[in-house]
């Protein structure tokens, strides 16, 4: 089964950045997250989202 949700660490592995900067990016608003229970989560379609947002302003 695939993941539905990572936390901030393993989506800045994922997106090859920082930390700091998956938190700036949550802050921002251009990445989808949930805070539950004093944690937060980023939706797997959060982070293909936000490449895809990435990706289209790479070509225009």
């Amino acid at each position: 089964m695939e993941r539905l949700f990572y936390r901030p660490n393993d989506a800045a592995t994922v997106l090859a950045m920082s930390r700091t900067a998956v938190f700036r990016l949550i802050k921002t608003g251009e990445l989808r997250s949930i805070k539950r229970d004093g944690y937060r989560l980023i939706p797997a379609a959060a982070l293909l989202e936000f490449a895809r947002h990435l990706e289209s302003k790479e070509v225009a």
